[in-house]
């Protein structure tokens, strides 16, 4: 017969917990920077988040990524995650670095796009092979164009340490759209 298992009272839950951390989020309305971006081929728009002309969007504060360079068909995020991003088995969350190869896949297609036309994942496959902590280091995710059709674009992702090891990769499938205008 096995044991009931029974909760622990929240004083003794948390008396072994440490001292609590905390990481303080900030960002810009991501609005202004989406209409600013309307107009603008999605090469150039990217390349103004690269010179701080734009404003990053919110996600970009959230998982402490930024944009370092954009071309035609290519671009380059960098991430240093810390240990708010840990999974129970006291790594970086996939999902995570998920998300930092679905930005490069994304804005990869979107540097190729012009004025008008936006994207959107249809599909993600992402191999993880190395775990990633805190240590890692800055990490370099680089997304490159495959092929940019002009209703569906195909995408590549790598994530390296800062040893420059390959942690994960991914492929990536996008729908390509007209966005609304006024």
């Amino acid at each position: 017969m096995t044991e009931p298992i029974t909760e622990p009272t929240p004083a003794a839950s948390n008396q072994d917990w440490g001292d609590p951390r905390s990481r303080t989020v900030t960002w810009h309305d991501p609005l202004r920077s989406a209409s600013a971006g309307l107009a603008l081929p999605g090469l150039d728009y990217l390349q103004a988040m690269v010179e701080g002309r734009i404003a990053p969007p919110p996600i970009s504060s959230l998982v402490q990524m930024e944009l370092v360079s954009a071309e035609h068909g290519r671009v380059e995020f960098a991430c240093t995650p810390d240990e708010s991003a840990y999974n129970p088995i006291g790594a970086v969350h996939g999902g995570l670095v998920c998300t930092l190869l679905d930005s490069v896949a994304g804005c990869a297609l979107h540097s190729t796009l012009p004025a008008g036309k936006g994207y959107t994942s249809v599909e993600i496959k992402v191999s993880y092979l190395k775990a990633v902590r805190a240590s890692s280091g800055r990490l370099t995710a680089v997304g490159t164009v495959v092929k940019a059709g002009s209703r569906v674009g195909f995408t590549e992702g790598v994530v390296t340490d800062a040893s420059g090891a390959v942690v994960a990769t991914c492929s990536s499938t996008l729908l390509v759209f007209d966005l609304p205008q006024g």
